[in-house]
């Protein structure tokens, strides 16, 4: 049986689609979302979501997209709940330069044993690629990901 990839996406990959679509970049990276939850509800790939991103998407004021998000979230394989292990590595991801809500996403998706954390901000991304010691996983963008992942064997 093939391997499957566990992957956290946060907020702002899930949020994609509602973004300006006339941007090349944005409308591809909401193909990506598009492709990934393919591969999610196929068996390929595991998503692992998070009371972070529940709460999260809990607090989008627009109706359409709160249950749109909350469609997609359903995909999920497990739900990882903000324990105090995961705010204590939280905070120390807090004190290395990530917001705090990034932080939380970033110690969900690595108590979850995700290998690869998905993001469409290029802070993170940036961050995380000059501190590799940072976190376990790697961290990257959706484009990013569909290549080296989705399509490595299609």
């Amino acid at each position: 049986m093939k391997r499957r990839i566990k992957v956290y996406l946060d907020t702002s990959v899930y949020n994609r689609p509602f973004d300006d679509q006339s941007q090349t970049r944005i409308r591809l990276e909401a193909e990506a979302l598009l492709s990934i939850m393919e591969k999610a509800a196929s068996g390929a790939i595991i998503i692992i979501g998070s009371s972070t991103l529940l709460y999260e998407n809990s607090q989008n004021p627009f109706a359409n997209r709160k249950e749109r998000v909350s469609s997609f979230l359903d995909i999920a394989s497990k739900i990882i709940t903000v324990s105090d292990k995961v705010k204590m590595k939280a905070v120390s991801l807090e004190h290395a330069g990530i917001e705090p809500i990034d932080a939380l996403h970033l110690a969900c998706a690595e108590a979850g044993g995700a290998e690869y954390f998905v993001t469409c901000d290029d802070n993170i991304i940036k961050k995380a690629r000059k501190d590799q010691d940072m976190v376990q996983i790697a961290i990257c963008g959706p484009l990013e990901f569909i290549l080296k992942e989705v399509f490595k064997n299609a």
